[in-house]
């Protein structure tokens, strides 16, 4: 799994940045790492060095292996806030998009089954 942490419009970037977001997002989304091929991280600042409230906005787009990608934003005070927000409605998105995904390929009997009517109690013979 790829990690990309880009920045833009007043927020500022480093590589400690880049390294702490990777480790956060690996460990927040560890069990979907065989579905997610790449993660992109934009942070910005809304109001471009103003302040205000909610102004620090975060977008992750996970990039899965044969599904579509799944985008979310979060917009909060702080860039901090703005990321964890961020990765908890990703967490949550992939959990809403891939559990579909695979609870649809269980190995599971049907507990429907092809019965001839005159077998069925109360069904007309």
């Amino acid at each position: 799994m790829q990690i990309h942490v880009n920045t833009g419009n007043g927020a500022e970037n480093s590589e400690s940045l880049q390294r702490w977001a990777s480790e956060h997002l690996t460990e927040t989304l560890e069990r979907f790492q065989q579905d997610i091929t790449r993660i992109e991280v934009q942070l910005s600042d809304e109001n471009g060095g103003k302040s205000g409230a909610a102004d620090k906005r975060c977008m992750m787009e996970a990039r899965l292996a044969h599904h579509q990608p799944v985008a979310v934003n979060h917009h909060a005070a702080s860039q901090d806030e703005a990321f964890r927000g961020a990765a908890r409605k990703l967490l949550h998105a992939l959990d809403h998009a891939l559990g579909k995904a695979h609870s649809h390929h269980r190995d599971r009997d049907s507990i429907r089954r092809d019965e001839v009517a005159g077998e069925v109690p109360g069904a007309p013979g």
